[in-house]
């Protein structure tokens, strides 16, 4: 155990050392870390989460990942810890990585925080506060969620600096964009060059075979991964459970279900539920399933049909970013997203390729229908490049190119 964490410690210098992408989760990580809270950083598998911790925290800290199977699997909390002091010497900081790994661990995190220790941990599962955090630690944590580089982020990392004014600007972070498209924002493959297809099929298996099927007990594993590739390849789409199961043969209906819950649980896709008023309408609606990241979707091109959808994904990575639940609105037409937040729907917000006249009439006549219906106004159009306000109807629609929402302040203009 002591040849772990002082090979783990190597690691960390590695890390302090390595090229750092400065991260939006940094400032709120660092006004967490000057309260007694424990600080709980989640988000998908190799986004970053390690690398903005050692970062930010500035004191002297202890350091163990539960990613080894050696310390995954200690029984004596005690004495992993008497070794951390033998190895980083006094401090008061410590920093559990990939912390749900250690069984019992949400014990073992409120023991330190009692002992006086500001705990940092990390995870990579989305359903890590709504269960044993919310039991164990009520009122006691302060969560920061990480995910790849957003597209600001991706600007950083290619030293693009400040707001396109000039065109020649502006063409340049459209060829930024296009590629974030493609290869997503994985810091190892935007900082390092890794190969975006190879690490993302890498990723992929790790994630569905470590940290779902092993984890879980996946009784039909091989029926869970065939599921994992048909939901990322056919993403911005609907399914319903129902259909699933017919297609995949397993069990039942909550089987499926339990499937996707385990592949959004782990960070791989973000579900999308049909926006309504009514909560029985909204369980027995179709669902839509976003990737976290292109890197786990098949390439393809600016002109690929495929990536109208792809920008779609984006918006709802976007969103999930900033922490807007993903609502879909339809009816006898379909609005891509419905902008939720504490005070009610927000804006309405409709992604397209480009604005032409054969699609006119769905694009932007849906938008405003479902703005009378649910009586919003704010009414957003992304498009590739375009810009302008249009008026129908007695409402506006705002349509405003997707790297100009990206990385604008708010997500409702």
């Amino acid at each position: 155990m002591r040849e772990r964490v002082l090979s783990q410690r190597y690691e960390l210098e590695r890390m302090r050392k390595g090229r750092y992408v400065r991260r939006e989760a940094e400032e709120r990580l660092k006004r967490a870390l000057k309260t007694e809270l424990i600080k709980v950083i989640t988000g998908p598998r190799r986004a970053g989460k390690s690398f903005l911790a050692v970062r930010s925290i500035k004191d002297n800290f202890g350091y163990a990942n539960f990613d080894d199977e050696i310390l995954a699997g200690v029984l004596n909390f005690d004495e992993l810890l008497k070794i951390l002091h033998e190895v980083y010497g006094d401090f008061k900081v410590i920093f559990l990585d990939e912390v749900q790994n250690l069984p019992k661990w949400e014990l073992v995190v409120s023991r330190l925080q009692r002992l006086g220790y500001n705990v940092v941990i990390t995870g990579s599962n989305s359903k890590l506060l709504s269960s044993e955090l919310a039991t164990h630690l009520t009122g006691r944590y302060f969560e920061v969620r990480v995910f790849p580089f957003s597209f600001r982020e991706f600007l950083r990392a290619r030293n693009f600096k400040g707001v396109p004014e000039l065109p020649m600007e502006e063409g340049k972070v459209l060829s930024h964009l296009s590629e974030y498209l493609q290869i997503g924002g994985f810091p190892e493959v935007v900082v390092r060059g890794y190969d975006a297809r190879d690490y993302g099929r890498m990723l992929f298996d790790s994630i569905v075979l470590r940290d779902i099927v092993r984890r879980k007990n996946v009784r039909y594993s091989s029926a869970l991964y065939d599921l994992a590739l048909y939901i990322t390849s056919n993403f911005a789409r609907e399914f319903t459970y129902t259909r699933l199961k017919n297609i995949f043969d397993v069990g039942s209906v909550h089987t499926l279900r339990n499937y996707v819950d385990y592949l959004e649980e782990a960070y791989l896709v973000l579900i999308a539920t049909r926006f309504s008023y009514k909560l029985k309408e909204t369980l027995k609606s179709p669902r839509k399933a976003y990737v976290v990241d292109p890197a786990f979707i098949e390439p393809s091109n600016i002109n690929s049909p495929d990536f109208g959808r792809r920008m779609e994904n984006t918006v709802a990575v976007e969103l999930a970013r900033r922490g807007y639940p993903l609502y879909y609105w339809k009816e006898r037409g379909e609005v891509d997203f419905v902008v939720k937040g504490r005070s009610g729907v927000e804006c309405l917000i409709q992604v397209t390729r480009e604005l032409r006249e054969d699609n006119y009439k769905r694009e932007v006549g849906n938008l405003i229908e479902a703005g009378k219906r649910l009586g919003v106004k704010n009414l957003l159009l992304i498009t590739w490049d375009g810009e302008e306000k249009l008026n129908e109807n007695g409402m506006t629609v705002e349509v405003v190119p997707l790297w100009k929402w990206l990385l604008g302040e708010k997500v409702c203009t």
